[in-house]
């Protein structure tokens, strides 16, 4: 029986709501008392970061199109005045539960392992003292009052500023001054504290406790604190732009006067204050959102490194190592697949370093997305082309956030002698790879490095991905033309081993499971089993639930975004849907057909959303050696096993944990054992 909804709503969740549903999944790990408590207070401030990024970016695009009067359905069957009152609605619970958690069982629990956050009124002579020369040695001489008046327009404030309104009178006159919290320094500032314990005081509090010592002559009438965030999105007509790295660093420039989208305010707000506010922020008074505590919990996240109580954290590891004199003998002795964080991302970073100093190494190509502030990748590119190599590195300017960081990468790079090309206007390039040339005996030899996920040094140990490093011809060949492609005039040929968007991929997915679908009817052996970050693109879930209408058995584990609707009768029901959110962010892409019982495997750099497959450059290659197949079958197989960090997607739209079982099984920490081998 086939479903014949045509009502979008029935058929997806909508991308949004299920991002949320993703964030909340994140929240729900910051009251898992299985996870240590500096671990839960991590899960509490990636999900405060998390949700800023929402405003920044998801949040900002839904207002654009409110104020543009744009009223066109989307792809999930919502039209932007329907979904807006549904994200407002799901957006206050979330924030609401995140305070509850934070100042209920997360606070009481930190006062138990001696960490203390103070007030003002708390505080000892000796931490009093403390904080008073804290204020005049720091504080004071970085902050800078700004007054509100006919001379002194509404300062500009950038997005994620923490800030306060006070009201001053002098000689019956009112006055508005804006104070920002500086954010060169950290939020908490430890105090001096008995042996074992940690007392800790917010810059907020110390700020608003010595306000009177900015204001000489003028009396304090109130204060309350505030928080602004901002459109992030950056609008760039590429095409038309003739330096795209010129216009991106005029967008990014204007990003601190955006439109702001949210504007958070301390629970006491005095109200006529904040009709004066809201006037200077040009914010409408009823969106504000008003919070019962402190503002931006994320400034937590400085807690797991103030604080060195190693039974209250995960217990540390080290990487498993490879073994290799030389990386290049190494990578011809035979492909090799490396599985972060549980294995060391040295060989990665070995072998551009290698490639930079080998007198027969005559050219290092790369791409890079996104990379660590010192990234001894870029790094090694910088020297080996002051080593006369030929470098070429792709960087793309348009990684969301990271947008001036990798402007000036390329700056620092160019200078050095690479040749940097900035992306392709109106495509993101997201493949991740390289490779080297090298000459020996006196023919050339090519080296290729695939991943995942980023050359990012310090992502590689808390993201899973996967790296496939191969010496194989056909390999080579096919990067240098994508090198080619992406680096010159030259249009893209069916590759004998990797398959690319914006052209190919969407179609050689669905050739791949139309096969699935034609065995399944030959021999009922039909088989989809996939791994990815998002699920969001709508004519790849219609093709999925072909698929299962035809019998096909598809499982798939999706960390965040999932707009598939599993386990519907006559639509889904062969489709069972897991996300796994745990200790480590889960970051591969892993594409299993079983393909008549001669299985197929795949890894990418793409999920199966709409812009991975039309909008960017990614890769999908396949990895052939049986024993590297059956290694990813292995790690799939034990993904799916997980009960304790993963959860299903129900039909109703819902997530909940697995049923539970005897025989408890956490997926990332029997893989840390198991390499650890």
């Amino acid at each position: 029986m086939e479903h014949k909804s045509q009502d979008p709503k029935e058929k997806f969740i909508h991308r949004d709501l299920s991002w949320l549903a993703f964030n909340e999944r994140v929240l729900e790990e910051a009251t898992d008392t299985s996870n240590p408590l500096l671990e839960r207070i991590r899960f509490l401030s990636i999900f405060a970061n998390n949700l800023d990024e929402f405003f920044m970016v998801r949040l900002a695009g839904l207002k654009r199109l409110l104020d543009s009067g744009y009223n066109k359905e989307d792809n999930f069957g919502f039209y932007p005045q329907e979904l807006y009152p549904q994200i407002k609605e799901k957006l206050e619970n979330l924030v609401k539960r995140l305070y509850e958690i934070y100042k209920g069982k997360i606070q009481k629990e930190l006062e138990k392992n001696a960490i203390f956050f103070k007030k003002i009124e708390d505080l000892n002579p000796l931490q009093a003292k403390f904080v008073k020369r804290y204020f005049e040695t720091t504080l004071f001489p970085i902050m800078t009052p700004m007054a509100v008046d006919q001379g002194h327009p509404f300062p500009l404030l950038p997005s994620k500023t923490i800030a306060f309104a006070v009201n001053l009178a002098r000689y019956d006159q009112m006055h508005l001054v804006i104070i920002s919290v500086p954010k060169v320094i950290s939020r908490l500032v430890r105090l001096p504290s008995p042996k074992d314990e940690f007392n800790f005081i917010l810059v907020d509090e110390i700020i608003r406790s010595n306000l009177n010592d900015f204001f000489r002559g003028y009396k304090i009438v109130g204060n309350s604190a505030f928080r602004v965030i901002r459109d992030s999105e950056l609008s760039i007509n590429e095409e038309y732009s003739p330096n795209l790295l010129k216009a991106i660093e005029e967008e990014v420039k204007k990003r601190p006067k955006a439109k702001i989208v949210h504007l958070e305010v301390e629970k006491d707000f005095e109200s006529g204050l904040l009709d004066t506010l809201c006037q200077g922020l040009e914010f409408s008074k009823e969106e504000t959102v008003v919070i019962d505590g402190d503002l931006d919990l994320s400034c937590l996240f400085d807690l797991i490194h103030q604080v060195n109580k190693t039974e209250i954290c995960y217990q540390s590891f080290l990487p498993a190592k490879i073994e290799y004199e030389n990386i290049f003998s190494k990578i011809k002795d035979g492909d090799f697949i490396l599985h972060f964080p549980y294995q060391s991302f040295q060989p990665t970073i070995d072998l551009i370093k290698k490639s930079a100093v080998d007198e027969n190494v005559l050219a290092i190509k790369m791409t890079l997305y996104r990379t660590d502030e010192d990234s001894a990748v870029v790094q090694a590119l910088k020297e080996a082309a002051k080593n006369k190599k030929q470098v070429t590195v792709l960087v793309e300017i348009k990684a969301r956030f990271d947008e001036e960081k990798n402007i000036n990468w390329v700056k620092e790079l160019e200078e050095a002698g690479c040749h940097v090309i900035y992306g392709i206007p109106g495509m993101k390039i997201h493949s991740k790879i390289s490779l080297i040339v090298r000459k020996e005996d006196e023919r050339i030899q090519r080296y290729v490095h695939l991943s995942t996920g980023n050359y990012n040094e310090k992502t590689a140990r808390i993201y899973t991905d996967l790296a496939y490093f191969t010496a194989n011809e056909d390999f080579a060949k096919d990067i240098s033309d994508v090198f080619n492609v992406i680096t010159g005039y030259s249009l893209p040929s069916r590759w004998k081993t990797i398959i690319s968007s914006p052209n190919d991929l969407r179609q050689y997915f669905f050739e791949l499971i139309d096969k699935e679908i034609e065995f399944q009817k030959k021999y009922r052996n039909g088989y989809i089993f996939a791994k990815m970050n998002s699920l969001e693109d709508t004519q790849m879930i219609e093709k999925l639930y072909e698929a299962s209408c035809a019998g096909v058995k598809i499982k798939l584990i999706v960390r965040g975004i999932c707009c598939l609707i599993p386990q519907v009768a006559g639509m889904s029901e062969n489709i069972e849907v897991k996300s796994v959110v745990g200790r480590f962010l889960e970051h591969s892409r892993a594409y299993l057909f079983n393909n008549n019982s001669d299985t197929r495997v795949f890894l990418a750099s793409a999920d199966w959303m709409t812009r991975n497959l039309d909008r960017r450059v990614e890769l999908l290659f396949e990895i052939q050696k049986d024993n590297l197949k059956e290694h990813l079958k292995f790690i799939m197989e034990a993904y799916w096993k997980d009960n304790l960090k993963s959860r299903y997607l129900l039909s109703n739209g819902s997530y909940s944990r697995p049923q539970a079982s005897d025989e408890k099984f956490n997926v990332q920490e029997h893989l840390i054992t198991y390499y650890q081998g």
